[in-house]
């Protein structure tokens, strides 16, 4: 292997901390609320079963991708991007391809505090004598509070901050370390609970029995979005981390752990949710509103429903607190590195910026709720720039650049791996199959675009 740069940030202490420092930037909403509420839109076991498909056939493929790129570079993801073009003997425009994460992580950051601050507002709410109309009013009460949004979402910025600003071992590795196992502890014991509701096999049954009839085009590009934007791919985070990994870890194995992880979280979310669903008489596709509007009513029902209630909304504020600080961390990395000033200083900048953006998402409700772009609010156009176009691109540019601009005896000593039968099949599938489909993920976009034309002409 050449000679190994280091990351003048620091590195990991070990492969573990790692793997958890992934698995929390790929661990957030999404897993939580997300997966459940798309699997019931869209028919349970058949979409679970594409979307696990998906996992292994795309996410592995271009995660292995951008840790290597992120580990052999050492620097930012725009900055390793930059340097391992100078290496393939290619243009530097492919900088671009890190900058563009970074820019989408930090625009995804300042949505996505409004949504954590709606789950860090629910850890309050008490959960008694709670009905259909009062969650509904309750959740719509929140939406219209402007000073309550703002509040939560600043909160929440500033804890990100925090956190962030202290480094990679007194603040990412010390907090990582904290939350991811609250975090599966906590999901652990709702799985448990869910097991007393009655309901605990028609739940199971629900997820993993899959009717192949409810498979079509459709839910097929659905899970596949899921997949790829459960994994964090294409934002620039995976790309960052990778770069303060210790040379002597194998990357196969720990991507292999950081997916394995993650599905692992979305599925015991929807192992806990659903018998809890089912046991109130519940709908399965009841949509976004089944953690905010939906679960409070059965919360309620529930012995020992304030606790459990509660339990579910830390639960949600971690996971979304996990992923934030990975959003922001890319281009904390490239202030630092292009402009050499301190973290805490980069951090701030970043944070206020991501905090002022948000403000109009906020605003979106309340205030602001009949300006739109394309048909949406502000926080849902934000939501549709970076998840439909700017991540599936990325993750087709990373495929490309890693199948066929870098020299192919770069990739392997970036891996530490020989030309086996194991490498070649993955380099098959980043050269040919996961940008393949993962432009069909991209397309989706043109498939509404007929909607979206309408709209403005």
């Amino acid at each position: 292997m050449s000679e190994e740069k280091k990351s003048i940030h620091g590195t990991w202490s070990s492969r573990w901390t790692f793997i958890l420092a992934a698995t929390g930037s790929a661990v957030g909403l999404g897993n939580i609320w997300k997966f459940p509420y798309m699997a019931g839109d869209n028919g349970g076991g058949a979409f679970v079963l594409v979307y696990l498909a998906c996992i292994c056939i795309i996410g592995l493929p271009i995660m292995l991708g951008e840790i290597m790129i992120g580990r052999r570079g050492r620097n930012s993801p725009a900055n390793s991007m930059k340097s391992l073009a100078v290496e393939a003997n290619t243009t530097s425009a492919w900088t671009l391809l890190g900058a563009s994460g970074a820019l989408a992580g930090l625009l995804i950051l300042s949505f996505y505090s409004v949504a954590a601050g709606w789950a860090m507002s629910y850890i309050f709410n008490g959960f008694q004598n709670i009905t259909a109309d009062s969650s509904s009013a309750s959740f719509k009460n929140l939406l219209s509070s402007p000073s309550s949004l703002i509040f939560w979402h600043s909160l929440f910025i500033a804890i990100t901050v925090f956190i962030v600003a202290r480094g990679i071992l007194k603040g990412l590795e010390k907090w990582i370390n904290t939350l991811m196992p609250i975090l599966f502890l906590i999901i652990l014991l709702l799985c448990i609970y869910a097991m007393q509701t009655g309901a605990f096999l028609e739940g199971l049954r629900y997820l993993f029995m899959p009717d192949f009839s409810k498979i079509n085009p459709q839910v097929m590009l659905e899970a596949l979005g899921q997949a790829f934007f459960t994994l964090s791919l294409g934002m620039g985070a995976i790309m960052a981390y990778g770069a303060y990994m210790p040379a002597n870890q194998n990357i196969g194995k720990t991507a292999v752990s950081v997916a394995a992880l993650d599905t692992g979280v979305a599925l015991l979310a929807g192992i806990a949710i659903f018998p809890i669903v089912f046991a109130n008489g519940l709908a399965p596709s009841a949509g976004p509103g089944l953690v905010f509007e939906t679960l409070p009513i059965a919360f309620s029902a529930m012995p020992l429903g304030i606790l459990f209630g509660t339990l579910f909304f830390v639960l949600l504020s971690i996971a979304a607190l996990s992923s934030s600080i990975s959003l922001i961390e890319p281009g904390v990395a490239w202030l630092i590195e292009s402009l050499k000033i301190k973290r805490i200083t980069a951090t701030i900048l970043l944070g206020f910026t991501a905090w002022f953006i948000g403000l109009f998402s906020a605003l979106s409700f309340n205030l602001l709720s009949e300006f739109t772009i394309l048909g949406n609010n502000f926080f849902d156009a934000t939501d549709f720039l970076t998840s439909q176009i700017m991540l599936p691109l990325g993750g087709i540019f990373i495929a490309v650049f890693v199948g066929w601009i870098m020299k192919k005896e770069h990739v392997l000593d970036g891996l530490g791996l020989k030309e086996d039968l194991i490498f070649k099949a993955w380099y098959f599938s980043v050269r040919y199959i996961a940008p393949t489909l993962v432009g069909l993920v991209f397309l989706n976009f043109f498939i509404d675009f007929e909607k979206y034309y309408e709209l403005i002409f």
